[in-house]
């Protein structure tokens, strides 16, 4: 075979390997192809590119029109070239996209966390915790409330604008209990104020409520025959004596803490609400400051006792409850600015001044947090309604 034959059977395997034209043996490793067989003798290159375009079938490729075989030469006819490829022309540039604002608005400012927008609008920062004594940690808020008879009883201590802020706890504590049954049954309230910028006031202001608490309880029922009896004398004498008492503790557990006596102390004052219908009296003592007021036909009664001449100044009053009356025990953080701010007095007075008596929330909202500019103490207010 001449060097020119031997090329054109080259060429013609390669076709055959690359469009499957051939049978199992032809084409090496592939398996046979249906159609397979042996090719045409009229099959030429130029029909076998020709086929081979018509099998792509590509878009923008043109083929040209068959033609005959051409008469046999000596010399194997020039290789043919792929025909030249006809790109479609480039679209037309799109008109552009208006752009619109498809996200949200303008930004809101970023949160000021951590940053009162009001002196006492919401507790800021809690008060440090000691992991040995977690049953000392005070709450920012306590509230409570009950019903016997012909009186509503409110209740609500809120720590201050200060020591909200400061992360401080509350120096102010609440205590209410029942005590006895029947006719002997006595609510106690007691409120009891630590003293400011002293470790360990609030503990203070807690063992005050809890003594006295305990002292009334024992002493329950010989205390509510004598306020349904209206035996002042042995009342006075009685709840002084229970108010020593605790204060004598008091400075007891300052000398064991290593404290001095005249810093482990709070102002302490109490209310006796006999539960019996029939019994109207109220009565109240304690020592330190505090206010004692009663709201009458829209206007406000300092009740504030006057001191005895003790080294722990007692002070007491027996008050009969009349219908429509309101008595207010408080603490200084509010008595001050009840005392002081008439405005305040007056929009207290008139929300107290429905014919019922609120709920624990608007009692909330209108004692512990009526603000008085330049009043931000601790609060704690007990209201008692009279029907």
């Amino acid at each position: 075979m001449t060097q020119q034959g031997a090329r054109r059977g080259q060429e013609d395997d390669w076709w055959r390997q690359l469009y499957g034209e051939g049978t199992a043996a032809e084409a090496p490793g592939r398996g046979a192809v249906d159609d397979a067989g042996p090719a045409d003798a009229s099959d030429t290159l130029d029909d076998r590119v020709e086929s081979a375009l018509r099998t792509v079938g590509a878009p923008g490729w043109t083929v040209p029109p068959a033609r005959s075989e051409p008469p046999a030469r000596s010399e194997p006819p020039a290789r043919s070239e792929p025909p030249a490829r006809t790109l479609p022309p480039p679209p037309a540039p799109a008109a552009p996209i208006p752009l619109r604002a498809t996200g949200p608005g303008p930004r809101p400012p970023a949160p000021t966390w951590g940053v009162p927008s009001s002196p006492a609008a919401e507790p800021v920062a809690l008060p440090a915790a000691d992991p040995g004594a977690l049953d000392e940690l005070v709450p920012d808020t306590v509230l409570d409330g009950a019903q016997y008879g012909s009186l509503t009883l409110r209740a609500a201590s809120q720590r201050g604008a200060s020591a909200r802020y400061r992360g401080e706890a509350r120096r102010d504590a609440l205590l209410t209990a029942r005590f006895g049954t029947g006719r002997h049954t006595l609510i106690l309230v007691a409120v009891a104020t630590g003293l400011p910028a002293v470790e360990g006031a609030h503990r203070a202001a807690h063992d005050a409520c809890a003594w006295i608490g305990g002292a009334v309880g024992r002493s329950c029922t010989r205390l509510a025959q004598d306020i349904r009896t209206d035996h002042r004398g042995a009342l006075v004498s009685g709840l002084q004596r229970l108010t020593d008492r605790t204060y004598g503790k008091l400075r007891a557990r300052a000398l064991d803490r290593g404290s001095a006596p005249e810093n482990y102390t709070a102002a302490l004052r109490c209310l006796l609400l006999p539960a019996d219908p029939e019994c109207r009296t109220r009565v109240f003592f304690g020592a330190g400051a505090g206010g004692l007021f009663r709201l009458r036909d829209g206007a406000w009664q300092d009740l504030e006792p006057a001191a005895t001449s003790r080294p722990e100044p007692f002070r007491f009053r027996a008050e009969f409850g009349r219908p429509g009356d309101t008595l207010l025990l408080c603490s200084a953080g509010l008595a001050e600015p009840l005392q002081q701010e008439p405005d305040f007095a007056a929009r207290l007075a008139a929300q107290w001044s429905a014919p019922e008596p609120p709920g624990l929330v608007p009692f909330l909202t209108t004692t512990a947090q009526l603000r008085a500019r330049g009043h931000t103490k601790d609060r704690t207010a007990v209201g008692v309604w009279e029907s």
